[in-house]
């Protein structure tokens, strides 16, 4: 007699096909661009149904927002999660966060690309949702940096603005995989300013 095989609940299929289909996404994304991408393209990727993509987005543009908006979602918890355990050290904090970034970059280079290069200009909402999470890791560094430093009040925009441009090139170059050698550098990009207020004091 054979081995009855267990039944899945079907919510955790449901789920399961949903972020096969943003895998997808980001997969055909990163190789092809978002414009050349099409349905298509996505459900033989993912392996499922045309029927089961509609069921679970309006279309690409939602396929791409979702997957997008999942990827900000989990590298923003691995890099709260770096630094709860850290203390009052904010340099520590910032690099701990720092390189959980730049670890996710590297161990997903394919979202990497969709979220830093291909969401500028996939669509007018993914702009928006690409600004919005530039916003949310700006208020992640502000948490984290030293208060009443006196410098500029955009200072955590201007430094979050320039590790994602400098990741944006390395990625666009194909060298997603090495972000983490980046580290040294971004590191003394990022607590420089921070440094140089705390030696002062």
């Amino acid at each position: 007699m054979k081995p009855t095989r267990p039944v899945l609940p079907r919510e955790f299929v449901a789920v399961r096909k949903r972020r096969r289909i943003m895998a997808a996404m980001a997969e055909l994304t990163a190789e092809q661009g978002y414009e050349a991408t099409k349905i298509a393209d996505l459900v033989r990727r993912a392996g499922v149904a045309r029927k089961t993509l509609y069921d679970n987005f309006d279309g690409k543009e939602e396929v791409f927002l979702g997957a997008f908006d999942s990827a900000v979602t989990e590298v923003a918890a691995r890099i709260q999660e770096s630094c709860v355990d850290i203390g009052d050290d904010w340099a520590e904090r910032i690099s701990a966060g720092l390189r959980a970034f730049l670890a996710y970059i590297a161990e997903n280079p394919a979202v990497a690309r969709m979220c830093l290069v291909e969401a500028i200009s996939a669509t007018p909402a993914a702009s928006t949702r690409y600004d919005d999470a530039m916003q949310r890791f700006v208020d992640l560094l502000r948490q984290n940096a030293p208060a009443d430093t006196g410098l500029s009040a955009t200072i955590e925009e201007t430094l979050v603005g320039g590790v994602a441009w400098i990741l944006h090139q390395k990625i666009r170059r194909g060298e997603a995989e090495q972000a983490l050698e980046l580290t040294p550098e971004l590191l003394d990009f990022v607590l420089s300013p921070y440094e140089g207020v705390e030696k002062l004091r």
